[in-house]
Parts: C-alpha cells; sequence; structure tokens
C-alpha cells in the first residue's frame, strides 16, 4: 500500500528545560540592589497607609489629603517599574536555577507568585474605575503587601527545604 504524500508527521516530545549554568546565589551588587528596591517599594507602601489612613487632616470640610501623600504613592510607583525590573532579573538568574536545583521551591514560589499578585493588583489599582472593585483590589494589595515581606524572609534565613 503507497504511502501518502501527506503523511502525519510525528512531533519529538519536548524535553525538560536543563538548568542554566550558573549559580542560584547572586552577586554582592545584585543582590544588594534587589534588597534596595524590595526595602524601597515596601516602607514607600507602609507609608503611603500611614499617611493615607491614619495622618489624614481635619478640615473644615472633612478629611484632607496629607500633602506627602501623593509624593509617597509616587515614589511607591517609581519603586513598582524598578521591581518589575528586578523580578525579571531574578527570573533569569535566580529564580530558574534554584527551581532546577531543586531549592526553597515553596519559599520560592511563594515568593514570586506574591510579587506576581503585586505587580497585577498594583496594575488594576492604576487603571480601574470601579470604586467598589478598586476598594477590594487595594485593600488586597496592601494587606498582601505588608505580608510579603515575612515571606521574603522565611525564603531568605528560614526555609531549609534544600
Amino acid at each position: 500500500m503507497p504511502q501518502s504524500s501527506h503523511a502525519v508527521k510525528l512531533r519529538a516530545v519536548p524535553q525538560r528545560r536543563k538548568p542554566a549554568a550558573g549559580s542560584v546565589r547572586l552577586t554582592r551588587l545584585r543582590k544588594w540592589g534587589v534588597y534596595a528596591v524590595g526595602i524601597g517599594i515596601w516602607t514607600s507602601g507602609v507609608l503611603w497607609l500611614g499617611l493615607h489612613y491614619f495622618l489624614r487632616q481635619k478640615s473644615e470640610f472633612g478629611f484632607e489629603t496629607n500633602p506627602a501623600e501623593p509624593w509617597m504613592l509616587k515614589l511607591h510607583g517609581a519603586f513598582a517599574f524598578a521591581a518589575l525590573v528586578g523580578l525579571g532579573l531574578l527570573w533569569g538568574v535566580h529564580v530558574l536555577n534554584g527551581w532546577f536545583a531543586n531549592r526553597r521551591r515553596w519559599s520560592g514560589g511563594i515568593v514570586f507568585g506574591l510579587a506576581c499578585f503585586l505587580g497585577l493588583t498594583g496594575y488594576l489599582l492604576y487603571y480601574v474605575g470601579d470604586d467598589g472593585f478598586r476598594d477590594f483590589v487595594s485593600i488586597a494589595h496592601w494587606a498582601v503587601g505588608i505580608a510579603a515581606i515575612g515571606c521574603f524572609l522565611w525564603h531568605r534565613f528560614w526555609d531549609g527545604s534544600d
């Protein structure tokens, strides 16, 4: 029986990606850069929360925005852009190597997932106009943001699942 010229080609099964060459550890400059951005974004977010909810100024028409609040929000946004760059850096030189080396997968996965969640909710806060949805996203963003520092510290210092 002659074979048809339209025979179905079988594809090779894709192979698992091999770990990238290199260590899981970051260089000193990269590590301190990531720490500086992380401290900056977390601190500016907590300071914004304090200004927004606890240090509002009362006027004859009700509460007014604290004059430092918009500046803190702009600083937080600037650190957020730097954090996105840092997240990309970490993906290429730290996350993949650690994942394929089977090191601290649980805590690293949680930290990376939280960073993605914070990036998504930050985007939604900036671009979504519906007040009800915005209130929900805002609370989720700052609650997870405050807790994220604990998850990072767990990943960095205490997760012994090597």
